[in-house]
Order: structure tokens, then C-alpha cells, then sequence
């Protein structure tokens, strides 16, 4: 995939770069070589992508275990979760609307420093695979899901830090 990256960086430098990268946890997959690949690849996601939105297949898995109540979460429960943030994130590429922006406003909007393109995500309201339970939802109660640690896609707690930016 960093090939391919940086590939791309070179043939089409003045586009976007947006990836969405899932980071492995031993708690979905002992596969040896995961963790190395992982690690190997930020270099390539530093220099060359505009956007990283960051996900981690432990914070998916909690998320299909303790808030979807799926035992035991499997890869298409996880994928789902990822594709239902991927296609909210690129809502306003492929839907018109006086209030959406493309790529590279968002870039403009939330990325105070270059290198600093890693984007935690959160999403809201949470649902599993053929669940047909809709449920209205006021605009605070959203809210405050997508600012809670049980809805971020990275297993990382957002009250311990500071946010710099927010979309």
C-alpha cells in the first residue's frame, strides 16, 4: 500500500490524499507481521496523504461488543462499522448542499500543521448490521455520542487530550 501511496503522491501532487488506514490489535488478530506493517507504513502516511482518518480494530471490536452486543464480532460486523464512517466522511463529496465542502476545505479547516493529519473518528448513532431499530435522537444527545469514548473508532480515550480541531 506505501508503494502505491507515494505512487500516486507523484503522479497527481496537487490532488487530496484522504486514507482511511485501520490499525491491527492482537485482541482481533495474532497474525506476527500485522503490527510491523503497521508501523512500517506511517512513514508513507506522514509524508505523502493530506488526510489520515485513523481506526483500530480493537476500538471496532469493543464498539461491536459492549455498545452493538455482537458476540462474537466478526470482520463484516467490524467492515460495516468502517463503512458506515467512510461514507458519512465522504457524504459531502457526493451529495449536493449549500453547507458541504470537498477535501481540501476540510484539509484548510482542520489540520493546524501539516504533519498533523491523523484524525480520530467518531460516529454516531451506532448500528449493527441488519438492525432495523430507529430511534430519533436529538442534535445534544448526538453530540454527545460522537465526543464519547465508546463511539471513537480509535482506542483512545478523547478526555485525556486536547482536541485541536473538531468537525
Amino acid at each position: 500500500g506505501t508503494l502505491l501511496i507515494s505512487k500516486i503522491r507523484e503522479e497527481y501532487p496537487d490532488r487530496i490524499m484522504a486514507s482511511f488506514s485501520v490499525i491491527p490489535s492482537p485482541k482481533v488478530s495474532d497474525t506476527v507481521v500485522e503490527p510491523y506493517n503497521a508501523v512500517l507504513s506511517f512513514h508513507q502516511l506522514v509524508e505523502n496523504a493530506d488526510e489520515v482518518m485513523t481506526m483500530d480494530n480493537e476500538a471496532l471490536y469493543d464498539i461491536c461488543f459492549r455498545t452493538l452486543k455482537l458476540t462474537p464480532p466478526t470482520y463484516g460486523d467490524l467492515n460495516h462499522l468502517v463503512s458506515a464512517a467512510m461514507s458519512g466522511i465522504t457524504s459531502c463529496i457526493r451529495f449536493p448542499g449549500q453547507l458541504n465542502c470537498d477535501l481540501r476545505k476540510l484539509a484548510v479547516n482542520m489540520i493546524p500543521f501539516p504533519r498533523l493529519h491523523f484524525f480520530m473518528v467518531g460516529f454516531a448513532p451506532l448500528t449493527s448490521r441488519g438492525s432495523q431499530q430507529y430511534r430519533a435522537l436529538t442534535v445534544p444527545e448526538l453530540t454527545q455520542q460522537m465526543f464519547d469514548a465508546k463511539n471513537m473508532m480509535c482506542a483512545a480515550d478523547p478526555r485525556h487530550g486536547r482536541y485541536l480541531t473538531a468537525c
